[in-house]
């Protein structure tokens, strides 16, 4: 069994198709319990960010596996096969746990080195293994993923700056407004991201803000984290005050997960309507739309006295990353954990062989002390027993040291054909050795599979 990644990010595709294949929280359950019941995947976990989706499985054939994931794909977005496969990108064995330690430490995100997606892996995570979702392997990548972010994170300084998507929006927005400090904000959205902004604008020195969500109570909790951890005047409406707290304000950051508009043209004719009243007329009103699909209808940002900051405009024009140096000592230490992994993986697909090494020389121990039993029914029992340790003494050592080096040969590239060797000189049927095998046993990666995919289906989804 193996891991198969396929995913769409801003790297591949446009926001358009973002918009199709972007999979909500309340769509993810459904999606994982599908790929579950489909016949070549045992183990399914779909990462869902506001630039990304991606579907982790553990399948037991390359290509069963990937039909199986674009199928549950092109059902979602509605997308055609054809116009999925111009825009994903496929990742196998090796190369999807490189890939997935890469996101967790910032290094593929649209902003490089922001640590927001180490919580959404986290959420992913959660999410699947709550569903049962998650054996050994997929629990074994996304453990080591979420310890190599926070190694980055802490080791080198890829996340200095503190920036973010939300951040960088923000700083747009700054440029079309002026300084935040005295102005009023309204937060749509109350999950993670709606919390970044919160932190976001009260660092900017912002005065008040305002947080809309469709369930009070969780737009409460976050105007009271704003009051009590960042000091700002914050306060909670429902939903249906949008248009009126629109009217007031400076900047709105969205960021809902809904599926549709949730800022239409005509909130926006309304709250523009109510501002010309006002002093805050002079003032453009500026959306800051980090939602995915869009929050914010696509007409409004024609609008006079209207800027629109989407997740579009933030990938036609690019924040500058992190700097050099602490990009190439993240990708060290990526590089440094990954060896680290496929040698701990290599090492455990070798553990059942060993373990059936040592269980059939228990066998023939046995069945030999049997023999001696019907030669030499007489033999005294602690003769009998003296004799029976000497011969186990003698055969845990005669296997002790190629037990010990073929499992150290094992860690090193290549490794798995030592496990073949021991399978063949002691005649090893591939039985004995399941029996003894852990539920989720991790097998030899196929490269040559995954190579011959990408090269002639799916695009490899390399950096641009």
């Amino acid at each position: 069994m193996s891991v198969l990644l396929v995913g769409i990010s801003h790297r591949s595709a446009p926001v358009p198709v973002l918009e199709k294949i972007a999979i909500s929280e309340s769509d993810r359950p459904k999606l994982v319990d599908r790929l579950l019941r489909s016949s070549h995947v045992s183990e399914a976990m779909i990462v869902s960010t506001c630039n990304r989706v991606e579907v982790y499985a553990v399948v037991d054939a390359f290509h069963g596996g990937l039909g199986e994931v674009s199928e549950l794909l092109t059902m979602h977005s509605g997308l055609p096969l054809g116009e999925l496969t111009k825009h994903a990108y496929v990742r196998y064995s090796e190369a999807a746990a490189e890939h997935l330690f890469a996101v967790a430490s910032g290094l593929d995100s649209m902003v490089v080195g922001e640590q927001q997606v180490l919580s959404q892996i986290r959420s992913a995570y959660a999410s699947a293994d709550s569903q049962q979702a998650v054996g050994r392997t997929l629990h074994e990548l996304a453990q080591t993923g979420l310890r190599v972010g926070k190694r980055v994170h802490s080791e080198t300084g890829i996340d200095r700056a503190g920036a973010s998507v939300v951040s960088v929006a923000l700083d747009r927005a700054r440029s079309i407004v002026g300084d935040l400090a005295g102005r009023t904000a309204v937060v749509l959205g109350a999950g993670a991201m709606g919390g970044l902004a919160v932190a976001h604008l009260s660092r900017a020195g912002i005065a008040r803000i305002v947080v809309v969500n469709r369930t009070l109570e969780r737009a409460e909790r976050l105007a009271e984290t704003g009051r009590t951890m960042h000091g700002v005047d914050a306060e909670a409406v429902e939903l249906q005050q949008l248009t009126d707290v629109m009217a007031t304000a400076d900047v709105v950051v969205t960021c809902t997960g809904a599926v549709g508009s949730v800022v239409t043209l005509a909130d926006t004719h309304r709250a523009l309507a109510e501002r010309a009243r006002t002093d805050a007329a002079q003032q453009p009103l500026v959306f800051c739309d980090l939602g995915l699909p869009r929050d914010v209808e696509h007409a409004v940002a024609g609008l006079p006295g209207v800027e629109v900051i989407d997740i579009e405009t933030l990938q036609r024009d690019p924040a500058a990353g992190a700097a050099a140096d602490d990009t190439a000592a993240a990708r060290a230490i990526v590089a440094d954990e990954l060896a680290k992994y496929l040698a701990g993986q290599r090492m455990a697909e070798v553990t059942p062989t060993v373990a059936a090494l040592r269980q059939r020389a228990a066998e023939v121990v046995e069945a030999e002390l049997l023999r001696l039993d019907s030669r030499l029914p007489d033999l005294a029992d602690p003769t009998r027993d003296e004799v029976a340790r000497t011969v186990r003494r003698v055969v845990d050592k005669l296997l002790h040291a190629p037990t010990v080096r073929v499992k150290q040969l094992a860690s090193t590239p290549g490794g798995d054909s030592y496990a073949e060797a021991l399978r063949e000189l002691f005649e090893l049927k591939p039985g004995a050795v399941q029996a003894v095998a852990a539920p989720m046993e991790v097998t030899a990666a196929e490269p040559a599979l995954a190579d011959d995919f990408t090269a002639g289906h799916l695009s490899d989804g390399q950096d641009q």
